[in-house]
C-alpha cells in the first residue's frame, strides 16, 4: 500500500465518466465566469480503484465589465451583491436556481460554479477554483502553506490536464481521459512528489501526512476559491 489508499466510493469507471460530463457541461453551456482550464488531481490520476472522492482544480478568468449596471437588481430579485460584476449575469438569468453568495452576501464565483457543474446532491467532490492555472497555484500554495506552517493549504501536485479552452472553444485532452479510465498514469508518491519541489524529505513526509490527514476529513461537496 503506498501513502495514498482510498476507501470505499467512486468506481474509477463512474469517476471518469463523472469527469466526462463535467468537461461536456463547461464546454457547451454558459458559465458563471469563463472557464480556462480543468484538471483532475487525487486518487482518481493514482489509479486507485475506488475512488474515495473527485478532487477538480478549474482555471477561471477574472470577470471584469460584465454588466454592473445590473448588480441592484438582482440584490432585490435574489438578496445577492455583485451579479454583473463577479459572476456573469446572463449566466445568473438563465441559471438562477445556481446563484450563490459568500457569508457577506455578495455572489460567489466558486461557489456559483460548484451549484452548476454538482448540483447540491452532496457528490463526494471537492472542487479548487483559482484565477491562475495548477501549476503556477501548487508553486504559490506551497509558499503559503510553509510561510503559515500549514500543509492542509498545499495542492497535491500530482495532476492531469483534462480540458482547455481556445479561440473556437476547447481541447479536450482524449489521451488523459484513456489513461485514467485504464489506470495508466505514473506517479510518484505525495511525500516524493513533494520533494520534487524542493522539500526535504522529513519536511515532505511531514506535509504529505497533514495534507492525507485534511483530506480525509472532507465530507460530501466542498469547495475553495483563490484569486492569485
Amino acid at each position: 500500500m503506498t501513502d495514498d489508499a482510498a476507501g470505499e466510493g467512486w468506481s474509477r469507471e463512474a469517476a471518469v465518466d463523472r469527469l466526462d460530463d463535467l468537461v461536456e457541461t463547461v464546454e457547451t453551456e454558459r458559465m458563471p465566469v469563463p472557464v480556462r482550464e480543468v484538471w483532475v488531481t487525487g486518487d482518481l490520476v493514482l489509479g486507485v480503484d475506488p475512488v474515495e472522492r473527485l478532487e477538480v482544480y478549474l482555471t477561471k478568468d477574472l470577470l471584469f465589465k460584465d454588466a454592473p449596471e445590473r448588480d441592484e437588481e438582482f440584490r432585490k430579485s435574489h438578496g445577492v451583491q455583485g451579479v454583473g460584476k463577479t459572476v456573469s449575469a446572463a449566466w445568473a438569468d438563465e441559471y438562477p436556481e445556481h446563484l450563490r453568495a459568500n457569508a457577506n452576501g455578495h455572489a460567489a464565483p466558486e461557489k456559483c460554479l460548484a451549484a452548476h457543474l454538482f448540483g447540491d446532491g452532496g457528490e463526494p467532490v471537492h472542487l479548487e477554483v483559482c484565477n491562475t492555472g495548477f501549476e503556477n497555484n501548487v508553486t504559490q500554495r506551497l509558499r503559503g502553506a510553509r510561510a503559515r506552517e500549514d500543509y492542509t493549504q498545499l495542492l497535491d501536485p500530482r495532476a492531469a490536464c483534462l480540458w482547455v479552452a481556445g479561440e473556437d472553444g476547447g481541447v479536450r485532452s482524449d489521451e488523459a481521459f484513456r489513461k485514467l479510465r485504464e489506470g495508466e498514469f505514473v506517479f510518484p508518491t505525495l511525500s516524493k512528489a513533494l520533494e520534487m519541489l524542493d522539500m526535504e524529505p522529513e519536511e515532505a513526509a511531514e506535509a504529505a501526512a497533514e495534507l492525507r490527514a485534511h483530506r480525509r476529513e472532507r465530507d460530501g461537496q466542498t469547495v475553495r476559491g483563490d484569486v492569485v
